[in-house]
């Protein structure tokens, strides 16, 4: 059995090493990346990494938190463009090969909460 959580850790250092070759071989060729909020849908590893080589700005990504399965991986990132931070949910399958099938990114927007819970809630 491969181990697909040190496949998404390979394939986020990779990423922010941005040494290209190395993340596409965390690929499998038919990868599939899904922004569900944007209703995009990426196929293939080619246009897959093209995607993330081309992305604007000078960002970075590290892992804060990371859920493995034998079959699947959840990972919370916390990403960095400037001064500003955001964060990330992504949800990994493999191929079985060892190789990641499908990413699926959230990207959540932060915002002010409604009123009437500060009673209950602290702000940090």
């Amino acid at each position: 059995m491969t181990d697909l959580r040190k496949t998404v850790e390979t394939f986020w250092a990779t990423a922010e090493a941005r040494d290209w070759d190395a993340f596409a071989d965390t690929l499998a060729e038919d990868v599939t990346y899904e922004l569900p909020q944007t209703r995009e849908r990426i196929s293939g590893k080619a246009r897959y990494v093209r995607f993330n080589r081309e992305y604007p700005g000078d960002w970075h990504a590290r892992i804060e938190r990371i859920l493995a399965e034998p079959d699947q991986i959840v990972t919370w990132i916390r990403c960095r463009v400037g001064d500003e931070e955001v964060d990330a949910i992504s949800f990994f399958t493999g191929d079985g090969s060892g190789r990641i099938a499908t990413v699926t990114d959230f990207w959540p927007e932060p915002y002010e909460p409604p009123a009437g819970r500060e009673h209950l809630a602290e702000r940090y």
